[in-house]
Formats: C-alpha cells, structure tokens, sequence
C-alpha cells in the first residue's frame, strides 16, 4: 500500500466510530464492483464510483490502472478533487494518449462505471434523448462511448437518484446496448457484452434475473423492499430473500474517511 494511503487527514474527516452513511455504502458496492478485475483500466464518473475505484485499488483490486484525468497512469491514492501529481506517494506508472485508448477499449482492457438517465429492465441506458428522438423534449449528451463501452468491455452503471425516471419499463432511445439489444444485433455485439451491476443509492444489483433481466442483490440498510418497488419503473427479478448491502469493514472506513475523501464530498452527492 502506497504511503498516500497511510497518512493522517488533512481536512474535516469523520470520526472513526460515526454511524456508516448511505454514500459509505454505495462506495464500499462500488469497490466491490471492480473486485479481482486485475490489470485493467478503471473508468467511473461521478463522485461515489470515484472514490470506490481508489477504495477497489487499496483493497479488492491492486492490480486496477487509474488515470489522472488525462493521459497519465499514476499509482498510490489522492483526495478526492485533489491533484495527484501535488499527491505525496503518487507515482507516474505510465502514459495513455487519447488515440491509444481506443485500442484498450476495443481489447476489453477497461471497465467503465457510467451514469445513465434512464435504464430499463434488460440494462438499455440512455444518455442522448429524453422524448421522441426526432422531436426531443430535452437534448443530452448524444450516445457518446456508450454503444462501444458497452459491447467491448466490462460496464457497469451509478445512478444517484434511484426514482421512476431512471428506471424506465422502454428507454427512449437505446445508447448503451442491454442483454436483449445485443442477442438481438448477433454474435458481434454478444461476444463481449459485459453488463457487471448497478449501484444506486437504494441498491445492488445485477443482470442475473431471467432472460438477462435486472436482478435486485441487496437493499442498503433503511432501504425497505416497497421503496425500492415503488421507485423502480421497470420490472427487476426480486428473489425470495434479499440481503443488506454489506458493512464497510473498519479499514475501508478509515480509507474513506481520511485518505480518499477527508472533505465528505459524497454526502454532497448522497445526502447523509
């Protein structure tokens, strides 16, 4: 473990004793998302997946590759918002220009965590169009990576409002291709169609369920079985004992709290 990680906190860290929050529990799911995905480029967007792709590589995941937000891969861990070459223990492992991660992407060497404005229940997100495409009532991003992401490597999804509006029963306009979309486009889509879990500030889940169907893995603790129904739009396969999003172990919270994000960046994303 890098000395980056041994440190004391700079900031207003938390106590080591204060309750586990729910954005605690969403980074630990995080981490766990990218346990044992070895030598592999770690890509999430967002504050929570942030932090539990620096979480997975201290812990479930050495081997991950982290970038510095531009071309650089670096080792050891930085603060959240922070900058990592200003990092002591931070080391420059290697460099990426924009025109070789193409080819890592195309070899399945990346595992991205994207942000989706809508999922339906086969993992079809949506990140271009809300309403008719030809006619739209809100413009987004346009598909972006998302059609390659999706096909070539490992992806995964974080959604920090878990509600109606972002699980839907018909995406609008299909960006990230789901399990039916890729049987339906044949053996080119589904030779490396990876969709690994979703984690929301309600829940797990996975594409275990019937038919490559969305199956719920666990509830955070104080999320109750009819919350997560009555926020959830599409159908997901619900198994006849769903457990608890697991506890944070001493050291993942000590991690978190004074060496990845002493500040609480993630109650801004995750309320407390």
């Amino acid at each position: 473990m890098s000395s980056a990680a041994t440190e004391q906190p700079t900031g207003s860290a938390t106590t080591a004793d204060a309750p586990v929050t729910r954005a605690e529990y969403c980074a630990v799911a995080v981490a766990d998302t990218f346990a044992g995905d070895g030598e592999s480029i770690a890509s999430a967007f967002g504050t929570i997946p942030a932090i539990g792709v620096r979480l997975a590589r201290l812990t479930v995941a050495p081997d991950l590759l982290l970038t510095d937000g531009e071309a650089h891969f670096v080792s050891g861990s930085w603060e959240i918002g922070a900058d990592p070459h200003a990092t002591e223990g931070v080391v420059i492992e290697g460099w990426s220009p924009f025109r070789t991660i193409f080819d890592l992407v195309w070899h399945g060497k990346r595992h991205v965590m994207m942000i989706p404005v809508q999922i339906d229940g086969h993992g079809n997100t949506n990140i271009s169009a809300i309403g008719d495409y030809a006619r739209p009532k809100v413009q987004l991003l346009g598909v972006r990576g998302a059609p390659g992401n999706s096909i070539y490597h490992p992806t995964s999804y974080w959604i920090a409002n878990h509600s109606t509006r972002s699980f839907v029963r018909t995406v609008d306009m299909v960006s990230g291709v789901g399990t039916d979309s890729a049987r339906a486009a044949g053996p080119a889509a589904t030779a490396h169609h990876d969709l690994r879990r979703v984690v929301t500030n309600l829940a797990v889940l996975d594409f275990g369920g019937p038919d490559g169907t969305m199956r719920l893995l666990s509830l955070h603790p104080g999320v109750t079985l009819e919350e997560f129904r009555a926020a959830t739009g599409c159908a997901v396969h619900v198994e006849d004992e769903v457990p608890a999003t697991r506890e944070p172990s001493a050291e993942e919270l000590r991690l978190i709290r004074e060496v990845i994000d002493p500040r609480s960046l993630r109650d801004r994303e995750i309320p407390a």
